[in-house]
């Protein structure tokens, strides 16, 4: 039987779909929608970049609309969700747990995130730190009084923040809360009592393989070369472990026009993928992604899948920058088609498009324009903003924003 023949656009649109940005929610957003976002993602990554919105809460404004932030705090605070390193520091739903869990037992193969120098330099104070949150309740690093400042960066923390990281690191200490998005930590014992590592943990190879079984949904479409990236896996052989859930129907083999390798679809996707062979499989999500969207984190995979070349510039000297500061991937209707770099000044309550660049080839239509100034309006409105002021985009976008702004004055 030959496998199913998709086009480029719908291989996009499954894409998509297992993300949660086929079609745009239809009602209000709830506090449990946070939740299902994350369990569809799997992984929600975290960054403290607040140009815009912190990434967190702007992926989860992408799937959403309009929703409150603090439904992710309570949702962490509540249990529901961890935070530890999966593809980079990520909030993860707390069954997950025993999935991440041989990473803790064995902090040393975490690189730069863990110092066992540093713990063995100061373990009589790491272990006095562990016996005050014990004894004391969680604490913060902003408990602690800050030490001489440097300019090299994490050598340069105090030994406080330092002792917390390799604790959190091990796994000896949890992320409880968020307050002002800065962490609050407790002893793991105390927020997991009926964890026990012997009868719960998972051997590194079948958490590996359990990893990689999830990447498959919730990627959604991929080929073998994509699943390491989403837990970042090292020296990964996935092939044995798809020719098996292959044979299990729980992926699907198809070719997908213009694309080179074998790809797959996740069986969670049957009834899209049915609408995708008949070319019936539509995206009307038009939305700004966070540069840490699981859409766009792996910039090999959005280059070839989307044929978007992406890199965040915020690290890269201004001079040197094409797009600017904190460009935002703009996703239009199953592609990407520009990126914003825009910033929110949130004493003035003005939300600036700095610049819009679009991509080579892309033409602006009436529809097309009147998606991307909802989109930058409705995220505008998110953040409370009470003026939108246009820089550096495209003369026919600017025109037709005026024309839109008046007529839904």
């Amino acid at each position: 039987m030959l496998n199913p023949i998709i086009s480029l656009h719908s291989a996009r649109a499954l894409h998509l779909a297992a993300q949660g940005l086929l079609t745009p929610m239809k009602r209000q957003a709830r506090p449990d929608d946070v939740m299902a976002a994350i369990e569809r993602m799997g992984l929600l990554q975290i960054d403290t970049i607040s140009v815009v919105a912190r990434s967190p809460y702007l992926v989860l404004f992408s799937r959403l609309g309009h929703y409150q932030p603090a439904w992710l705090e309570q949702a962490l605070a509540s249990g529901q969700l961890f935070e530890y390193w999966a593809h980079e520091a990520c909030f993860i739903p707390i069954d997950d747990f025993a999935l991440l869990r041989h990473r803790m037992l064995a902090p040393q193969t975490m690189g730069w995130k863990y110092s066992q120098a540093w713990v063995d330099k100061h373990h009589l104070a790491i272990e006095k730190l562990l016996q005050h949150i014990e004894h004391h309740g969680p604490v913060r690093s902003a408990d602690f009084s800050a030490g001489k400042k440097g300019n090299n960066g994490w050598w340069d923390w105090k030994p406080e923040k330092r002792h917390l990281e390799v604790l959190f690191t091990a796994g000896q200490l949890m992320v409880v809360e968020r307050r002002n998005f800065h962490r609050v930590y407790d002893l793991t014992q105390r927020r997991l009592p009926s964890w026990n590592d012997e009868a719960h943990s998972l051997p590194p190879a079948e958490a590996q393989q359990a990893m990689l079984r999830r990447s498959c949904r919730y990627l959604g479409i991929f080929k073998a070369e994509w699943l390491a990236d989403y837990y970042r896996l090292k020296q990964v052989k996935p092939k044995k472990m798809l020719a098996m859930l292959a044979e299990q129907r729980e992926i699907l083999p198809v070719r997908v026009e213009g694309l080179a390798g074998e790809f797959y679809v996740h069986q969670s996707l049957t009834t899209e993928l049915a609408l995708a062979e008949q070319g019936k499989l539509k995206s009307s999500v038009t939305c700004l992604l966070s540069p840490f969207d699981p859409v766009v984190w792996d910039r090999r995979r959005v280059l070839e899948l989307f044929n978007f070349d992406y890199r965040l510039e915020c690290y890269t000297p201004k001079e040197k920058r094409q797009y600017g500061y904190f460009t935002l991937p703009l996703l239009h209707r199953g592609e990407l088609i520009g990126r914003v770099d825009a910033k929110m000044h949130r004493k003035p309550g003005i939300f600036a498009v700095i610049s819009l660049h679009l991509e080579p080839g892309i033409t602006l239509n009436k529809r097309r324009c009147q998606d991307i100034s909802q989109a930058i309006t409705r995220l505008a409105d998110w953040h409370g903003a009470q003026q939108i002021t246009l820089g550096e985009v495209p003369a026919q976008l600017a025109t037709a924003w005026r024309q839109w702004r008046d007529e839904n004055a």
